[in-house]
């Protein structure tokens, strides 16, 4: 993920002007997403709403935090864009792609429904996806993993209040930016780089996970609920967090060989613009 980018959405307007313009998504075995919470300001639900369109799997896994229960309690705010995802979601699921949502800490009062199935998404506490190429991956969201909601909860509420405000001041200033023409900058995220107890937190957190993943015999994990993207192997558990649409606007994809790997809002979208051509249609609207 690269926060020096600007999120720029790219130009489709002569993709869908061409004649022979075919809006084809990009195919993926499975898509993870986590960490979107509906129901704040914060939350890019158009740019998710724009990638859901632009991809299509065959499992599609909600890794937690998808609705933000948490801020809704506090302050109602439910943007049209966020009915839109949630419809296209359970489009996507009548269609035929196998969704499984994995409850966080902000949605946590979906719980109360695990084991159960609803308009064909299934609701699970934790899932062992394995991949195409034989790898068995513990998907949860990891939040029971947090040192501070497992032991001190109010103290997560009041550092949640602090991350939106954060949050709220990187809108303003990044408005701010990109009248200037300059890039993306979240505030939050160096914080989370540049603070000693941050790095300290993130690292417990991610061996953690590693630790679980081992503990039940698996290869690997794959998790949110830190707003990190990242993979990389913890002493030979692979660890993979697909981090959020709040801030990185990333998810985790499988290919069609099982390689994991961390796409983002902008790649997807430039590649899925540049896969709406075939070469034979290039060369069908070239001049004689």
């Amino acid at each position: 993920m690269n926060q020096s980018e600007p999120f720029m959405k790219p130009n489709k307007k002569s993709l869908l002007k061409h004649p022979l313009h075919k809006s084809v998504p990009l195919r993926f075995r499975t898509i993870f997403i986590s960490d979107v919470h509906l129901g704040t300001s914060g939350c890019q639900a158009k740019r998710l709403l724009e990638f859901l369109k632009a991809t299509e799997s065959d499992k599609l896994y909600l890794v937690g935090d998808i609705v933000d229960g948490w801020q809704l309690k506090r302050r109602w705010y439910w943007h049209q864009t966020h009915n839109d995802v949630v419809q296209l979601v359970l489009k996507k699921a009548k269609k035929g792609t196998k969704v499984i949502f994995v409850p966080g800490n902000h949605d946590e009062s979906v719980r109360q429904f695990i084991g159960l199935d609803f308009g064909g998404i299934k609701i699970r506490d934790e899932h062992v996806h394995t991949t195409a190429d034989g790898k068995k991956m513990l998907v949860l969201h990891g939040d029971r993993f947090d040192g501070v909601i497992a032991c001190a909860k109010w103290l997560a509420y009041v550092g949640d209040s602090l991350y939106t405000m954060i949050l709220k001041f990187n809108q303003v200033y990044n408005g701010w930016r990109a009248r200037a023409g300059l890039p993306y900058w979240s505030l939050s995220q160096y914080l989370k780089l540049k603070v000693k107890n941050a790095v300290s937190y993130i690292t417990s957190f991610e061996q953690a996970l590693a630790t679980e993943a081992r503990k039940q015999g698996l290869d690997g994990v794959i998790c949110g609920h830190i707003h990190k993207p990242e993979i990389r192997d913890i002493d030979g558990i692979l660890y993979c967090n697909d981090g959020d649409w709040v801030e990185s606007l990333s998810a985790l994809v499988e290919e069609a060989s099982g390689e994991l790997r961390l796409v983002d809002w902008h790649e997807v979208m430039l590649r899925w613009e540049q896969s709406q051509f075939a070469p034979d249609e290039f060369a069908c609207a070239q001049p004689v």
